[in-house]
């Protein structure tokens, strides 16, 4: 009260400037620039995820400056004697001859702010960095950052400080995105032409994100050219895209259209052999979003993704998976320093198998689908604070797998109860700039999960059999869980080029993927929390060292950190996953542990540009069941990763990049022994992943061949060698008797990739 009460006598004596932040070219808002009155030290702002902003100062004649990376600052003289509506606009390329890669907004935002283990990737470093098969890829460039481990070659997927895949939270336009792959994770389902921001939040994060434990993914698509019409695209040899963008009404709304698909299964038909003429395996996706501005105080947005995944082996077995999500979002601007956001969320994600093969004909299906409501506010109270506060309420509905077969099948039908959560959130945070050198964010979010009937829910002993059995009708709570969730972050500046941070925060964690696959695969299955089931909670300290070094050219950080996990969950030896109704009897839980330091160095100006990233870290759990009740590595766990990434500007129309990647292989159970049982050998196995796989290193390389400048149209060429040395990571390693002395045992070593060439062909105009 007496923070709002002295708030209020300040603004008093003090006007606001507030508006927009737009890209002058296409009329897309910008994330994230700055926006500063040079003569008062303090009053840097940024815009928000609309571009909007608000900042405030007693009155005078001020000189204000808007910058963002990529663009041309502007200076723009302002008589502030009353409120002001200032809507800006930035030039894009003007007067930058050189290549820019660093993140969002001034200088030394990542001194001065105290939000740790941040990562904004921006969208050019994402088209330079040399990838798979050519393919841009956001979810692949993150991976290269320090803290973030992928689950492996090929693999979407991954791990950040000890977290286990489902532990992140993946955003499209504030949709979840349950399975963020495409062909077994070779691909995300993120097509870049659509993308306009990434953030990603490694367990520090803001009290406005919440239900996971290890990290947040940030994704907001374009909103589209609100000047002209323009179509952009590539043809490359395993996919084609295209993105069609323009106004509505000039000025006033856009829309956005982006399209991608696979043609592989096109080679398939031209095959002689009749199976794989009948085969699929391709995947498709496709962006669209619309904006338009009512009025001065509320613009509306709708957005949508489907995407969708086919495999099959001629008439005899598919597997299909998709996501569909949409957003239909309200901002409203109360008042010049209340601004606020109405959202309505649709998630769905499913897949389905169909075997036809002999008498063992039968379909599996399963979907996880959420609808979702949220209502943020933004109130820019002073210069001082900045206060967010929202509500979050989500109803999650997990079909976990049907089976259906005809008569004649050797396989049962199988109808598995559905399950029913209502996940509900509330949470208040405080951005304080407390002196002239310390910036705190503090807050709160309180989460409140129940488990929904209808339905028979059962409780179980260690032996996994049924204790009690009770039945609940529909909407009845079965099981509910409160859990506050405390966030706070802190920086303070050293001096003008360094500073340390601080931070604490407590995350939770009700929906659970139960996997015992070596990677994650489409048809893992979601759980709820339950009354066997607990919340899993995570409790994350960490610190960290800044510094801008040759005049802000470079940028170097390294941060530690200590996270302690309750309530985690692993699975029984020999666990049936799939198609059972008393699947909660086959797992186990317990806790776990990470810790580690990461290192990280960017130049971010010049003709070379790009980053070295190096993390020395530990993951472990411990589980009553599992190896004695020690702790043991978590298949996660790895001690040394790097990531070296350079981009080179050769020429006005050349530039080259590479990437380097190496890291301890990962934690694995191989057999400690064998033995015989009636003429077969059956393998022993002791202390849960005591083993490890080969190292892990690979480089790709790159190059992009701009167009011919021309006035309506521009082209480029994209060139890649992915596994430029040719190297065989492993994949898998299958255990076997020698032929010729079966005493003796021999380990077999499966690699994907050798060296994969591409070329993309880009257009826009």
């Amino acid at each position: 009260m007496l923070l709002l009460d002295g708030g209020m006598i300040s603004a008093q004596n003090n006007f606001t400037i507030n508006g927009t932040v737009k890209d002058a070219q296409t009329g897309e808002t910008l994330i994230g620039a700055t926006i500063k009155l040079q003569e008062i030290a303090t009053s840097g702002v940024t815009s928000n995820s609309y571009g909007f902003y608000s900042l405030s100062a007693g009155k005078g004649v001020y000189h204000l400056r808007i910058s963002y990376t990529g663009y041309q600052s502007i200076l723009q003289t302002v008589d502030l004697n009353r409120n002001l509506k200032l809507n800006l606009q930035l030039t894009s390329g003007a007067n930058l001859n050189e290549v820019t890669v660093n993140g969002r907004g001034k200088k030394d935002e990542a001194l001065s702010s105290p939000q740790m283990g941040l990562q904004a990737v921006s969208m050019d470093e994402i088209k330079n960095v040399p990838v798979l098969l050519g393919e841009k890829d956001v979810l692949k460039t993150i991976q290269l950052l320090p803290g973030i481990k992928s689950a492996g070659e090929g693999n979407s997927g991954f791990y950040v400080r000890g977290g286990t895949s489902d532990q992140n939270l993946i955003l499209l336009d504030e949709a979840t995105v349950y399975n963020a792959s495409h062909l077994l994770g070779f691909f995300s389902t993120f097509n870049s032409d659509a993308i306009k921001d990434v953030n990603l939040y490694k367990g520090n994060m803001p009290a406005q994100y919440g239900g996971r434990l290890a990290s947040v993914v940030d994704i907001k698509m374009n909103d589209g050219n609100q000047k002209e019409y323009t179509a952009e695209g590539g043809i490359g040899l395993i996919a084609s895209r295209l993105k069609v963008e323009g106004p509505i009404v000039k000025d006033r709304g856009s829309f956005m259209i982006s399209g991608r698909r696979t043609y592989a299964d096109i080679f398939l038909g031209l095959s002689s052999d009749s199976t794989l003429k009948q085969s699929s395996l391709y995947f498709y996706d496709l962006n669209a979003k619309a904006n338009y501005r009512l009025d001065d105080k509320n613009t509306v947005y709708l957005s949508a993704y489907l995407g969708k995944d086919a495999l099959g082996l001629g008439n005899t077995f598919n597997l299909n998976w998709s996501n569909q999500t949409a957003t239909l979002r309200l901002n409203h601007l109360f008042s010049n320093k209340l601004f606020s956001n109405t959202t309505l969320i649709y998630s769905n994600y499913n897949y389905e198998i169909t075997n036809n093969n002999n008498n063992q004909d039968f379909k599996v299906t399963s979907h996880i689908r959420d609808m979702e409501f949220k209502e943020d506010f933004q109130y820019y109270l002073n210069d001082n604070h900045q206060i967010r506060l929202g509500l979050d309420a989500v109803h999650h509905t997990i079909a976990p797998g049907n089976i259906t077969s005809s008569e004649t099948s050797s396989i049962n039908s199988k109808n598995i109860e559905e399950r029913y959560g209502a996940d509900v959130s509330a949470y208040v945070s405080d951005e304080w700039h407390a002196a002239d050198r310390l910036n705190i964010i503090y807050g709160i979010r309180v989460n409140a999960f129940s488990l929904l009937g209808p339905g028979t829910f059962s409780t179980y002993n260690a032996e996994g059999n049924v204790v009690t059995s009770a039945v609940f009708g529909s909407g009845k709570l079965v099981k509910t869980y409160i859990n506050p969730e405390p966030r706070f972050a802190a920086s303070y500046r050293l001096d003008a080029v360094s500073s340390v941070k601080a931070s604490y925060s407590r995350n939770t964690q009700n929906l659970h993927l139960l996997s015992n696959s070596t990677s994650t695969l489409p048809t893992d299955l979601w759980i709820m929390s339950s009354n066997n089931v607990k919340t899993e909670i995570a409790d994350q300290e960490a610190l960290g060292y800044y510094r801008n070094l040759k005049d802000n050219v470079y940028e170097f950080s390294t941060e530690i950190y200590y996270k302690s996990m309750q309530n985690q969950i692993d699975y029984k030896n020999a666990a049936q996953l799939r198609a059972n109704e008393n699947v909660e009897s086959q797992l186990l839980f317990g806790t776990g542990r990470a810790y580690g330091a990461e290192f990280f160095l960017k130049k971010k100006t010049g003709i070379f540009t790009g980053w070295l990233g190096y993390t020395l870290s530990r993951t472990e759990r411990k589980f009553d069941g599992i190896n004695n009740g020690n702790y043991y590595p978590a298949k996660q766990d790895r001690t040394h990763d790097i990531s070296a990434v350079g981009i080179y500007k050769i020429s006005k129309r050349w530039t080259l990049s590479g990437t380097f990647v190496y890291s301890t292989g990962n934690a694995i159970t191989f057999p400690s022994g064998k033995y015989n049982v009636s003429g077969q050998t059956v393998f022993y196995y002791s202390e849960r992943n005591g083993y490890r796989m080969p190292a892990y290193h690979r480089l790709d390389v790159g190059a992009t061949l701009e167009g011919k400048p021309h006035p309506k149209f521009h082209s480029s060429w994209t060139f890649g060698l992915y596994n430029a040395y040719d190297h065989h990571n492993a994949y898998v390693i299958e255990f076997k008797d020698n032929p010729a002395d079966a005493s003796r045992t021999e380990a077999e070593q499966t690699a994907l990739f050798g060296i994969i060439p591409s070329v993309t062909w880009n257009f826009k105009f």
